[in-house]
Protein backbone atom coordinates (compact mmCIF):
# COMPACT_ATOMS: atom_id res chain seq x y z
CA UNK A 1 0.00 0.00 0.00
CA UNK A 2 0.92 3.18 -0.62
CA UNK A 3 2.14 5.78 2.08
CA UNK A 4 0.07 8.40 3.39
CA UNK A 5 2.42 12.07 3.67
CA UNK A 6 1.05 14.91 4.33
CA UNK A 7 1.72 17.99 1.82
CA UNK A 8 3.41 19.58 4.83
CA UNK A 9 5.45 17.09 6.37
CA UNK A 10 9.42 17.29 5.13
CA UNK A 11 11.29 13.83 4.20
CA UNK A 12 14.60 14.54 3.50
CA UNK A 13 17.33 13.22 1.32
CA UNK A 14 18.42 9.80 2.49
CA UNK A 15 15.55 8.76 4.38
CA UNK A 16 14.11 5.41 2.87
CA UNK A 17 10.19 4.96 3.39
CA UNK A 18 8.66 1.09 3.24
CA UNK A 19 5.19 0.73 2.67
CA UNK A 20 1.36 1.64 4.26
CA UNK A 21 2.85 4.61 6.78
CA UNK A 22 1.09 7.74 7.76
CA UNK A 23 3.17 10.95 8.17
CA UNK A 24 1.51 13.83 9.58
CA UNK A 25 1.20 17.75 9.16
CA UNK A 26 4.20 19.83 9.76
CA UNK A 27 6.32 16.22 10.43
CA UNK A 28 10.32 16.45 9.59
CA UNK A 29 12.23 13.15 9.23
CA UNK A 30 16.19 13.78 8.15
CA UNK A 31 18.30 11.41 6.67
CA UNK A 32 20.00 8.82 7.05
CA UNK A 33 16.48 7.02 8.41
CA UNK A 34 15.27 3.84 7.05
CA UNK A 35 11.84 3.57 8.29
CA UNK A 36 10.14 0.33 7.85
CA UNK A 37 5.90 -1.06 6.85
CA UNK A 38 2.89 0.29 8.80
CA UNK A 39 3.83 3.04 10.73
CA UNK A 40 1.78 6.14 12.01
CA UNK A 41 3.89 8.69 12.65
CA UNK A 42 1.94 11.80 13.74
CA UNK A 43 2.28 16.40 13.56
CA UNK A 44 4.93 17.69 14.49
CA UNK A 45 6.71 14.73 14.62
CA UNK A 46 10.85 14.89 14.47
CA UNK A 47 13.13 11.70 13.46
CA UNK A 48 16.75 11.93 12.39
CA UNK A 49 17.57 15.20 14.01
CA UNK A 50 20.90 16.04 14.93
CA UNK A 51 22.26 14.44 18.25
CA UNK A 52 22.24 16.87 21.49
CA UNK A 53 25.65 16.49 21.92
CA UNK A 54 27.66 19.61 22.06
CA UNK A 55 30.61 18.85 20.42
CA UNK A 56 28.53 17.13 16.92
CA UNK A 57 27.49 17.82 13.98
CA UNK A 58 24.54 19.13 13.32
CA UNK A 59 23.61 19.00 9.59
CA UNK A 60 20.60 21.17 8.27
CA UNK A 61 18.91 17.91 7.04
CA UNK A 62 15.77 19.45 6.05
CA UNK A 63 17.40 20.79 3.10
CA UNK A 64 19.33 18.11 2.03
CA UNK A 65 22.49 17.28 4.45
CA UNK A 66 22.93 14.16 5.13
CA UNK A 67 25.63 13.04 7.58
CA UNK A 68 25.81 10.31 10.89
CA UNK A 69 24.86 7.36 11.34
CA UNK A 70 21.24 7.88 11.05
CA UNK A 71 18.12 6.17 12.59
CA UNK A 72 16.65 3.05 12.10
CA UNK A 73 12.65 2.44 12.78
CA UNK A 74 11.53 -1.06 12.11
CA UNK A 75 7.38 -1.62 11.35
CA UNK A 76 4.38 -0.99 12.72
CA UNK A 77 4.66 1.77 15.20
CA UNK A 78 2.81 4.65 16.81
CA UNK A 79 4.67 7.77 17.49
CA UNK A 80 2.37 10.24 18.56
CA UNK A 81 2.54 14.66 18.37
CA UNK A 82 5.96 16.05 19.11
CA UNK A 83 7.74 13.05 19.85
CA UNK A 84 11.48 13.71 19.13
CA UNK A 85 14.14 10.93 17.66
CA UNK A 86 17.65 12.05 17.46
CA UNK A 87 20.16 10.32 15.07
CA UNK A 88 22.94 8.57 16.47
CA UNK A 89 26.47 10.04 16.78
CA UNK A 90 27.95 6.45 16.96
CA UNK A 91 25.50 4.15 15.81
CA UNK A 92 22.21 4.37 14.54
CA UNK A 93 19.24 5.14 16.93
CA UNK A 94 16.65 2.32 16.72
CA UNK A 95 13.27 1.93 17.46
CA UNK A 96 12.00 -1.89 16.75
CA UNK A 97 8.65 -3.37 15.85
CA UNK A 98 5.31 -2.53 17.36
CA UNK A 99 6.25 -0.11 19.87
CA UNK A 100 3.75 2.76 21.02
CA UNK A 101 5.71 6.35 21.89
CA UNK A 102 3.30 8.72 23.02
CA UNK A 103 2.92 12.71 22.74
CA UNK A 104 6.46 14.54 23.50
CA UNK A 105 8.25 11.81 24.43
CA UNK A 106 12.15 12.13 23.38
CA UNK A 107 14.71 9.36 22.13
CA UNK A 108 18.38 10.57 21.90
CA UNK A 109 20.98 9.78 20.32
CA UNK A 110 22.36 6.49 20.25
CA UNK A 111 19.63 4.71 22.06
CA UNK A 112 18.00 1.38 21.46
CA UNK A 113 14.65 0.70 21.99
CA UNK A 114 13.49 -2.80 21.40
CA UNK A 115 9.80 -4.20 19.67
CA UNK A 116 6.55 -3.55 21.92
CA UNK A 117 8.11 -0.93 24.03
CA UNK A 118 5.29 2.07 25.93
CA UNK A 119 7.17 5.22 26.40
CA UNK A 120 4.45 7.20 27.58
CA UNK A 121 3.71 10.72 27.29
CA UNK A 122 6.79 13.00 28.16
CA UNK A 123 9.20 10.51 28.50
CA UNK A 124 12.85 11.12 28.23
CA UNK A 125 15.38 8.45 27.25
CA UNK A 126 18.87 10.10 27.09
CA UNK A 127 21.57 9.08 25.23
CA UNK A 128 23.33 5.36 24.73
CA UNK A 129 20.25 3.61 26.95
CA UNK A 130 18.63 0.18 25.54
CA UNK A 131 14.75 -0.28 26.43
CA UNK A 132 14.36 -4.04 26.23
CA UNK A 133 11.04 -5.41 24.24
CA UNK A 134 7.66 -5.33 26.05
CA UNK A 135 8.77 -2.46 28.53
CA UNK A 136 6.32 -0.15 29.37
CA UNK A 137 7.90 3.79 31.10
CA UNK A 138 5.10 5.71 32.79
CA UNK A 139 4.36 9.40 32.48
CA UNK A 140 7.40 12.03 32.73
CA UNK A 141 9.74 9.52 33.03
CA UNK A 142 13.22 10.55 32.41
CA UNK A 143 16.17 7.72 32.12
CA UNK A 144 19.55 8.85 32.33
CA UNK A 145 22.08 8.34 29.84
CA UNK A 146 23.88 4.86 29.39
CA UNK A 147 21.27 3.16 31.67
CA UNK A 148 19.26 -0.44 30.41
CA UNK A 149 15.64 -1.03 31.57
CA UNK A 150 14.94 -4.57 31.25
CA UNK A 151 12.57 -6.66 29.32
CA UNK A 152 8.95 -5.85 30.52
CA UNK A 153 9.90 -3.70 33.05
CA UNK A 154 7.02 -1.29 34.13
CA UNK A 155 8.53 1.99 35.26
CA UNK A 156 6.00 4.01 37.55
CA UNK A 157 5.14 7.72 36.16
CA UNK A 158 7.42 10.45 37.18
CA UNK A 159 10.40 8.66 38.12
CA UNK A 160 14.36 9.00 37.74
CA UNK A 161 15.93 6.24 36.15
CA UNK A 162 19.59 6.05 36.90
CA UNK A 163 20.49 2.84 37.06
CA UNK A 164 19.84 -0.48 35.71
CA UNK A 165 16.14 -1.91 35.37
CA UNK A 166 15.64 -5.39 36.19
CA UNK A 167 14.07 -7.84 33.69
CA UNK A 168 9.71 -8.00 34.76
CA UNK A 169 10.31 -5.53 37.98
CA UNK A 170 8.32 -2.96 39.01
CA UNK A 171 10.56 0.24 39.89
CA UNK A 172 9.43 3.89 40.62
CA UNK A 173 10.10 6.88 42.61
CA UNK A 174 12.84 9.63 42.79
CA UNK A 175 15.47 8.31 43.04
CA UNK A 176 14.14 5.20 41.43
CA UNK A 177 13.84 1.97 43.39
CA UNK A 178 12.53 -1.31 42.74
CA UNK A 179 9.15 -2.43 44.35
CA UNK A 180 8.45 -6.02 42.68
CA UNK A 181 7.83 -7.88 40.25
CA UNK A 182 5.93 -6.93 37.17
CA UNK A 183 2.39 -10.00 38.20
CA UNK A 184 0.80 -8.47 35.29
CA UNK A 185 3.38 -8.26 32.46
CA UNK A 186 4.10 -12.10 33.13
CA UNK A 187 0.72 -13.02 33.44
CA UNK A 188 -0.16 -11.11 30.06
CA UNK A 189 2.68 -12.93 28.52
CA UNK A 190 1.10 -17.24 29.41
CA UNK A 191 3.27 -17.11 33.17
CA UNK A 192 0.84 -19.08 35.24
CA UNK A 193 1.10 -19.24 39.25
CA UNK A 194 3.82 -21.70 38.90
CA UNK A 195 6.11 -20.18 36.22
CA UNK A 196 5.72 -17.03 38.35
CA UNK A 197 7.26 -18.34 41.54
CA UNK A 198 9.95 -20.10 39.80
CA UNK A 199 10.85 -17.19 38.50
CA UNK A 200 11.28 -15.03 41.56
CA UNK A 201 14.67 -16.01 42.51
CA UNK A 202 16.12 -15.14 38.59
CA UNK A 203 14.25 -11.90 38.77
CA UNK A 204 15.19 -10.58 41.88
CA UNK A 205 18.67 -11.87 41.76
CA UNK A 206 19.06 -14.36 43.81
CA UNK A 207 19.01 -16.99 40.74
CA UNK A 208 21.58 -16.82 38.37
CA UNK A 209 19.76 -19.32 36.15
CA UNK A 210 16.44 -18.94 33.97
CA UNK A 211 14.32 -21.67 34.94
CA UNK A 212 12.46 -24.29 33.12
CA UNK A 213 9.19 -24.68 31.56
CA UNK A 214 8.30 -21.10 30.85
CA UNK A 215 7.00 -19.43 27.44
CA UNK A 216 9.14 -19.51 24.49
CA UNK A 217 8.82 -16.02 23.95
CA UNK A 218 9.31 -15.25 28.19
CA UNK A 219 12.66 -17.25 27.84
CA UNK A 220 14.26 -16.49 24.73
CA UNK A 221 13.32 -13.02 26.56
CA UNK A 222 15.02 -13.94 29.99
CA UNK A 223 17.98 -15.73 28.71
CA UNK A 224 19.01 -13.15 26.36
CA UNK A 225 18.75 -10.61 29.10
CA UNK A 226 20.74 -12.88 31.14
CA UNK A 227 23.53 -13.53 28.93
CA UNK A 228 24.19 -9.47 28.35
CA UNK A 229 27.37 -8.15 28.25
CA UNK A 230 28.18 -6.01 31.10
CA UNK A 231 27.54 -2.26 31.42
CA UNK A 232 30.88 -0.30 31.16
Amino acid sequence: MANRIHPTAIIGDGVELGDDNVIGPYTVIAGPARIGNGNWIGPHVSIGGPAEYLRGAHPVGWEGEVEGPGVVIGDGNKIREFVTVNQGVHEPTRVGDDCYVMGRAHVAHDCTIDDGVILTSAVQVAGHCHVWAGSNIGLGTVVHQRTVIGPGAMVGMGSAIRKEVGAFTITLGNPARTSGINVVGLQRRGCDEDAIAALQGFLTGKDSEVPAGLPDEVAALLKAWADRAPQD
